[in-house]
């Protein structure tokens, strides 16, 4: 592939090619489902949407009788059209427990399911507004109830901890010590660079040697959907980059990869599962009963920014949340704390 093309460009016509395969393998009317859905949504999204439909055949081929006969090609609109409100409430209930194509077993918690059900209800939905369905049983179904989950995040300590250990390696095994005198210059960068701006590990993944601004202190990222914007980082997370970029000009990256900012002991740009690794080597070093990913380091970011700053608004623009009910949402328990804070604040009566 085109060196000339950039990291997200590359990925969007792998994503598109990878697509056009999963279609495939659907009914022949989901084409247009994915043309009509195209302009509003990511690659990777629609991807989903094509996992999250085959299920949904697959159920109807093994658990409805006037389907069970057919090929997956065969299914038409006019079989959904005779679906009924208790049929999607069945695979509701297949969802929870199920064997997939290789006959292993699956199952999926209230937020698999509720994924695959909204799925679903936009499938639906794409077909009766156009007016080729003349029934919308998804659009009947409530979702499932979501139990909040705790927010797992690194306490403060935790934080400086983590960082110490990737700087000293102490508590490695002998052989994690080899690699460690390699990567902990990078393992650093990265690390400071996740817990000081709160970005995603894919938008990480994606970072070039020239996304860096060092005179304005930012970094341009690439959010979810495509959109590009630039992210601010403090002194800590500089000091680490420079740190990093007088090793990373001394490696020569494989071909194809010369502009990528993190690269892999193989000097390919670094993977999603390689980060995902790493936070889990080290941060089981320090907070052994927390399951810590890369996605906590980003809950650590958004709650330190939040007790800084109380600004939930902030937050959301930052962390590159949509919806502010979303960043609400994940804290709502510091919400919470910083209204019972306030409890004493007011005087009513001088004591």
């Amino acid at each position: 592939m085109s060196s000339s093309l950039s990291y997200h460009q590359q990925k969007d016509i792998e994503n598109v090619k990878h697509l056009r395969q999963l279609v495939k393998e659907l009914p022949r009317f989901c084409g247009d489902f994915f043309r009509g859905i195209e302009p509003r949504t990511s690659s990777r999204t629609r991807i989903a949407y094509a996992y999250d439909l085959k299920v949904f055949f697959d159920f109807l081929l093994k658990e409805n009788p006037a389907m069970s006969k057919l090929e997956i090609q065969d299914i038409t609109l006019d079989y959904l059209d005779e679906l009924h409100v208790v049929d999607i409430e069945e695979y509701m209930e297949y969802l929870k427990y199920r064997f997939n194509d290789r006959n292993q077993e699956v199952t999926n918690k209230e937020r698999g399911i509720m994924r695959k059900i909204s799925s679903l209800k936009s499938f639906y939905n794409y077909y009766y507004r156009n007016e080729r369905l003349k029934n919308n049983p998804a659009s009947l179904i409530q979702l499932p109830k979501l139990h909040e989950k705790e927010i797992i995040r690194l306490d403060v300590d935790e934080v400086a901890l983590l960082l110490d250990e990737v700087e000293s390696g102490e508590a490695l095994t002998e052989k994690q010590k080899s690699y460690h005198a390699k990567t902990k210059v990078r393992d650093l960068a990265l690390l400071t660079l996740m817990l000081g701006t709160g970005i995603r590990v894919s938008e990480c993944v994606g970072l070039d040697i020239d996304d860096i601004d060092f005179k304005n202190g930012g970094i341009r990222i690439h959010r979810k959907g495509g959109k590009e914007v630039t992210v601010y980082f403090g002194s800590e997370v500089e000091d680490a980059l420079l740190d990093y970029l007088e090793e990373r000009d001394r490696i020569i990256p494989q071909e194809g990869h010369e502009r990528a900012l993190f690269l892999s002991m193989q000097n390919r740009r670094i993977a999603v599962r390689s980060i995902e690794n790493l936070v889990k080597k080290y941060s089981r070093l320090v907070t052994p009963l927390k399951k810590i990913t890369p996605h906590k380091l980003r809950s650590t970011y958004g709650t330190s920014l939040y007790q800084e700053t109380g600004d939930i608004y902030l937050v959301a623009d930052v962390l590159g949340h949509s919806d502010v009910n979303t960043t609400k949402k994940h804290y709502a328990a510091l919400e919470d704390e910083r209204r019972r804070s306030a409890r004493n604040k007011v005087k009513l009566r001088e004591s």
